[in-house]
This record gives structure tokens, sequence and C-alpha cells, in this order.
């Protein structure tokens, strides 16, 4: 009896210990920070899944407006926030090399499949995903990809007709979801799907499956930030990961494993992966003389299909979330939809009314618009970097050690006063030529320096002419059950959402401000 009361005496002792293990790191470095709580650090409403990650970050950000930094505690894991966007600037563009690191996985040894794309990949993997997916996004490349978005938002048209003649209100979230949905199936897997038409798109079925978390997801993520030695082999991703890699081979096999000469996303994908092993300078490997080794590797099996997933769900899921809030924004603010519909007509009466690759980029008053509407809600609201050595932020003498997490909290960033004059407001002008220089360091939604999005161009081109195809045919409108101020959903991981859809009215419009 009395080993059994030792025994869990001592283990009450080591949990307490391991959950607070570092509980004295800013206070030792004179980093203001909330006292934190055993088992979830900073993180309570977090792990009861009433804040998102943007949503911590931010509230941070506005509890201490005098400080550059701010320290955090993820259960006994210390993050740093960043507020100065000038040491943000450097962490993730002048000093990247000390910040090569994401840090999405807990457990670096033990990698999901699905964190193989360039989005989440690691270290030596990113720099191979990066060097040979580049040349996929050049402006030739969108260009010839550009038929088949005026495809889809033909389509996404037709699909708004019907919903404006019904007098029904429709949920843009949704709508905008299926026409990016759409287009990201053609360019990326070669398929046509028709998630505009069909309720029950499978396409569609899968990109809810990916960012739908339910409480299980959310447990497993606390697990492994909680213990990532223990249960780094838990599955986030598991739900899709079967499905996945099956939908993907079998399009690979419709091409007989090789390009069919549709220059598409995956003809290149597939173009890579022939082409076998790369070497090139590791990002991770330094020999005795500090001379980077050279490392060989090749793109083959999951992490092929890890790409061709990343490229779907970023694609669809950012930009669906940022145009459909541009359409809500839009609803609200009248006068500047009037202004955006006559700069759409203007530019499609100088290309013969037709949407195209050169009338999307005569519409600048719309690109300044759906800029504005990402600064009030981006797609990503933060990103983070894990610092991969000890690392001196000279201006503020701190120094962090390997391993640490940063957090730069994007959303915070670009609602901030001291950046943005009535920050609440939206002011498609904030983006004429003359005001980028002075907010080029606070307004990141597609994040900055080597790991910044790679398909931001793809994305704005989609997102403009799916806006476009839109509000030349119609003017969208708060419904009856339209929420001014849409909550953001706290489950949101990643990309930022908002609960109950965006939903909007649709008028069909008779004239043209031409006319």
């Amino acid at each position: 009896m009395i080993t059994l009361i030792f025994i869990f005496v001592c283990s009450i002792i080591l949990v307490y210990l391991y959950h607070t293990r570092n509980f004295k790191y800013w206070e030792s470095r004179g980093v203001k920070h909330e006292k934190p709580i055993i088992f979830f650090g900073n993180n309570v409403k977090g792990y009861l899944m009433q804040q998102s990650k943007t949503q911590s970050a931010a509230e941070m950000y506005w509890k201490y407006p005098k400080e550059k930094v701010v320290g955090f505690y993820r259960a006994a894991q210390p993050e740093l926030i960043i507020r100065d966007p000038m040491i943000a600037k450097k962490i993730m563009v002048s000093d990247f090399a000390n910040f090569i690191y994401r840090g999405f996985n807990p457990n670096r040894k033990v990698v999901e499949p699905l964190l193989n794309g360039l989005f989440s990949a690691e270290g030596d993997l990113w720099r191979m995903l990066r060097t040979r997916m580049t040349p996929a996004f050049t402006s030739a490349k969108l260009k010839a990809m550009f038929p088949l978005i005026i495809e889809r938002a033909e389509k996404l048209q037709m699909r708004t007709l019907e919903a404006a003649k019904s007098g029904e209100s429709m949920d843009s979230r949704e709508l905008m979801a299926r026409y990016t949905t759409d287009f990201i199936g053609a360019c990326a897997f070669g398929l046509d799907s028709d998630s505009l038409s069909e309720e029950d798109s499978d396409f569609r079925k899968l990109g809810k499956k990916i960012f739908d978390a339910g409480i299980k997801d959310f447990f497993i993520n606390l697990l492994k930030e909680m213990y990532p030695h223990a249960f780094g082999y838990l599955k986030y991703f598991k739900k899709i990961e079967d499905g996945a890699r099956e939908l993907v081979h079998e399009i690979k096999r419709a091409r007989d494993f090789k390009p069919c000469g549709r220059n598409d996303f995956l003809d290149m994908m597939l173009d890579i992966e022939n082409k076998g092993a790369v070497e090139f300078e590791s990002v991770e490997k330094v020999s005795s003389d500090g001379i980077p080794e050279r490392v060989e590797m090749s793109l083959t099996g999951d992490v092929f299909m890890a790409q061709i997933m990343v490229f779907f769900a970023a694609g669809f899921e950012t930009s669906s979330n940022s145009t459909s809030m541009a359409l809500h924004l839009l609803a609200y603010y009248p006068e500047e939809q009037r202004k955006v519909q006559e700069d759409i007509d203007k530019a499609l009466a100088k290309h013969n009314n037709k949407l195209s690759y050169d009338s999307i980029r005569d519409m600048l008053y719309l690109e300044m618009a759906f800029k504005e509407a990402m600064r009030i809600l981006p797609a990503l609201g933060y990103v983070s970097r894990l610092c991969s050595r000890t690392y001196t932020f000279e201006d503020i003498d701190l120094t962090i050690d390997k391993e640490v997490k940063v957090v730069i909290p994007i959303q915070a960033y670009h609602m901030d006063p001291k950046y943005w004059d009535s920050p609440n407001e939206f002011r498609p002008e904030r983006f004429l030529p003359e005001n980028l220089e002075k907010i080029k360091d606070v307004y990141m939604p597609f994040g900055n320096g080597p790991r910044n999005c790679i398909g931001a161009r793809l994305g704005l081109m989609q997102s403009l002419a799916g806006l476009a195809a839109i509000l030349s045919k119609f003017t969208v409108k708060p419904a009856p059950e339209s929420k001014r101020y849409p909550t953001v959903d706290p489950l949101s991981e990643i990309v930022q959402g908002v609960v109950g859809g965006l939903p909007l009215s649709f008028d069909e419009r008779k004239t043209t401000y031409l006319n």
C-alpha cells in the first residue's frame, strides 16, 4: 500500500514538473506575458475550443500595446508573439535562415503524409519542393490557365442567376467555395467537376472534410501539443488520407503516370516525379567548415499526393473565404460597390465585353476592394516560424533557444489604428499606388519572404475573375439573415472562417454604368 502511495505521489510530482518545466522561460528573459496555468499554459480558451490561434495571438497583441514582443505558453511550450512588424520582417525575410521551419508538427520525427505538402513541409523537403514547383506559377503559366478560370466563372454567373430569379438569398461563402473547388479540380486534377450544379459533389465533400474540425480532431491536436513525443504518431488528417491517396493514384493512372500535354499543375508534378532525384544545397545540414552539404531528394509516393492535396485545399479555401468576404463588405458599402461595378464595366467595354486575362488585369478598383477585404479578414490570420538555432533579437536584447516558436499576428497588424486610419471601415483607396509603400510591412495576407504563398498570383486572378463574373451581372445586398459583423469561427485552425456563412441577396443588373 505504501509503495502504491509512493508511486502515485511521485507520478503527480513528475506530471507537475513536466507541465511546468518551462514556465519561467519568459520571466527569466524579462518578456511580458500572462501567468501560465498547468496543462494549458496561456491557451485555455484554445483547448476549450473557444478561440482560434489567430484570435489568441490577436488577444495578446492588444493586451500589451507598448511591447515589441509578448510571451505565450501553448501547454508548456514557450512561444513569442511578434508585435513589431520590423522584427516580423527580419524573421520572415532577412534572417530567414534562422526560421526555416513553420512548426506545424510538434514532433518532426513523425510526420503525417499530408503535412509533406509545400505549405507545411520542413527543411530540405521544403527547399526541394519550392525550387521545383516555382516554375508552375510564372505569368505565362497563369495566362495559360486562365481559360479554365473563365469557364468556371461563366458557370458561376449561371448559378447566381438562378438564385436571383428565385428571389432567395444564398450563402456567398458556399457559392464561392463551389466555384473555387471546380477551378482547382480542373487545373490541379484535370477533372471537370461541377460543384456549382451538383449539391452533393464529391469534390465539395472532400473540401469540407479537410477543413471541418470536430471534437476528435481538437483532442488529437491537444495530445500532440502537450505530449509530442508520446502522441506524435496520431494523425490529424487520417479521415481524408486514404481517400486522397486513392484519388491521386487514379488521376495519375488516367494519365498513364506521365504528362499528357494539358500543362496544368498535375502535368508539372508528373514531370518532376519522372525526372527523378535532384541534388541541391541543404538548408539543414552544414559541414564542419560551415559550408552547406549537398543532399539528394526526389518527389515520390505520399510526397506527390501531399502537393496535389495542399494545392487543392489551399486554393479553394483561402480564395472562397476572401471573395465571399469581399461580396459581404460590398453589400454593406453600396457606394463602394458602385465604384467597383463601374470599374468592371469600363474594363469589359475595353475588351469586347468578355472576361479575359487582360480585362481582369484592367479592373484596378476591383483589385483594391478585394485587397481591402483581405485586410479586414485575411484567410491566414497568423503565420508561425520555429527557431532553428539560438537567435538574438538585437534591437530588444532578447535571445531565444532553438525550437521556440514565433507567431506573427497578421490579423492584428491589419486592424491596428497605428497603421490604418479607421481600420474597421472598408476603404479600398488604401491600396492606391501612392499608399502601397507605407503599408507594405503591415499588410501580408500571403505571408512574406521565401515562405510566402507560392500561389498568391493564381489565387488573386481566380478571385478577381469570380468577383467580376458576379458583380458585372448582379448587385449584392444584405439578406434578411445577414449579420453585419460575422462571427469568426473559433474552430478555424489555419484558414479563418465565419460561423453561419455569409448569406446575401443577388439582384440582376439590367444596365451598366456606361449606359
